[in-house]
């Protein structure tokens, strides 16, 4: 499988988290919609059937993507927190 790019995975990401927040705050459909449109694009770039499993994915793609060789998430100060909701 290919791999997405990571700069579009926390595009996505950060577009998925804000429009979580926003529908929790005050519903909207045209986010609504929105919403779902985000969720099904990042299951398929992360070739998975459902959106935690596609965060899950995402976020162990990017934790991948952003640590130099020879050092880990701990020495870079990254808390080990999945964005998974």
């Amino acid at each position: 499988m290919l791999e997405p790019d990571p700069k579009v995975v926390r595009e996505l990401l950060t577009r998925y988290a804000t429009l979580r927040i926003a529908q929790a705050e005050r519903y909207s459909p045209v986010a609504a919609r929105e919403l779902e449109d985000v969720s099904y694009t990042l299951c398929v770039m992360t070739g998975t059937p459902g959106i935690r499993d596609a965060i899950a994915r995402a976020d162990a793609l990017l934790a991948r993507k952003s640590v130099p060789a020879g050092r880990t998430a701990r020495t870079e100060g990254e808390s080990g927190l999945s964005l998974a909701v």
